[in-house]
């Protein structure tokens, strides 16, 4: 085999790994590499049942988040790493149990970055659902 065939071949080889979504039980996803049971994501690297996802690379049950690393339970969220139950978040990095924050690093339960009580926190995001 020659060089040009070579890399014809591995070319060929690679768009289709880039079609195939390149995940186990993964389905409707485009670019991504060793991810699981995830749904309609883009450029994902080992993500695992995340839905709608871009860019995110080791991120565990999120849903409309892009460019996430290393996050679980988030929603809707930019560029946030290492969280966990993140929701609407930019930015942020090692929180948890955030609403509509940007910027923080190693917060709990905060809403629009203001702080609050674990038991406000919960009181006031069923309140948001409910309007």
């Amino acid at each position: 085999m020659q060089k040009r065939e070579i890399d014809a071949e591995i070319a060929r080889l690679e768009a289709s790994f880039a079609r195939s979504g390149a995940g186990y039980g993964s389905s409707g996803c485009e670019g991504s590499v060793s991810c699981q049971f995830c749904e309609r994501c883009s450029d994902c690297t080992r993500c695992t049942r995340c839905s709608t996802c871009e860019g995110c690379v080791e991120c565990t049950n999120c849903a409309e988040c892009i460019a996430c690393r290393g996050c679980t339970q988030c929603q809707l969220c930019r560029s946030c790493e290492r969280s966990a139950y993140l929701v609407r978040c930019f930015a942020c990095i090692e929180c948890t149990y955030c609403f509509g924050c940007v910027g923080l690093s190693g917060q709990e339960f905060h809403i629009f970055n203001v702080p609050c009580s674990r038991k406000e926190y919960f009181a006031r995001l069923k309140e948001m659902a409910g309007r």
